[in-house]
């Protein structure tokens, strides 16, 4: 929880975020992921200063155990000093207990968020789903809250001016509005108009042109001119100079050579990020075998 302090921008994260899109994909299947077709509503995690401080975080965390989809079970949830934002137990019992951070006793308009990140640990404990280290396991945990219709609401708590800032998670803004954007591709939602918060709207809109331009990397036909000119000249190179290997820019795409002579192209999938093969051929129809995304290339 950053609460008062600078506030990390940009992407330093995409390659973490990437991966963990695509170990929720291979976790969950194809009709796993498409059973979270819809984000929790507003009205369901509403919390005014009216609300009963517990009552009121125990239904909040109800309607966020039915997005994420895990067995309904009583929720008991408590307020107490502490540095994080939040903590959880994750026992084998059916019962979900969580500590929240004495902060919301005033803030109560952003238990929603600590408490989608809290639960979503729960998730994964169940589905034994994990990555190494810590940090990418944090960042696992807020790419799938966030890809579940849950994570909107850790983008909307954040809020920065001149004097203050305050942001839940460990993604930054601009990294959250990318993975809700993903979401947003895949699901047809319009999640900026759920933001109360000014600043969280424009990281969305900043992560989701970042999240639109994976769907205009070549090979893939909706690639603009300078793209597709690079990707020209890597092909010939490739073709005078067997041996398999990433191009020297940066780019996403490698080739390689097939048995029998010829080219094939690999590139991460822009839906799930998981590999991709096709014959470099000219025009070809890909599917992703993953997330069964159908694709355009021109190769």
């Amino acid at each position: 929880m950053t609460n008062g302090s600078e506030v990390v921008h940009g992407f330093p994260h995409l390659d973490s975020v990437r991966a963990a899109i695509t170990a929720l994909h291979k976790r969950l299947s194809y009709d796993g992921v498409r059973a979270y077709g819809s984000s929790v509503p507003p009205a369901d995690v509403a919390f005014s200063d009216q609300d009963d401080l517990h009552l009121g975080a125990q239904r909040v965390a109800r309607a966020l155990v039915r997005q994420l989809r895990l067995p309904e079970a009583r929720v008991i949830v408590s307020f107490r000093q502490m540095h994080h934002a939040a903590s959880v137990e994750l026992t084998a019992g059916p019962e979900y207990f969580i500590e929240l951070n004495d902060r919301f006793r005033s803030h109560r308009r952003d238990i929603g968020a600590a408490l989608a990140h809290e639960i979503t640990h729960v998730l994964l404990h169940r589905l034994g789903l994990e990555l190494p280290g810590t940090r990418d396991n944090e960042i696992l945990t807020d790419t799938v809250t966030t890809y579940l219709g849950a994570g909107w609401l850790l983008l909307d708590a954040y809020r920065e001016d001149d004097v203050s800032s305050q942001k839940l998670g460990y993604l930054t803004p601009e990294e959250f509005g990318y993975v809700l954007a993903k979401r947003a591709l895949v699901f047809g939602e319009d999640p900026s108009v759920w933001f109360t918060s000014p600043q969280g709207y424009t990281a969305y809109t900043k992560g989701r042109a970042r999240a639109l331009r994976d769907g205009q990397q070549p090979p893939l036909s909706a690639a603009g001119w300078n793209g597709r000119r690079r990707y020209a000249k890597d092909r010939r190179h490739a073709a005078d100079h067997p041996g398999p290997g990433l191009p020297g820019h940066g780019s996403p795409y490698a080739f390689e050579r097939v048995p029998g002579g010829g080219l094939r192209v690999s590139f991460p999938c822009p839906t799930c990020h998981q590999r991709i093969r096709v014959p470099v051929r000219g025009r070809v129809r890909a599917r992703c075998a993953l997330c069964r995304t159908v694709l355009e290339c021109d190769t």
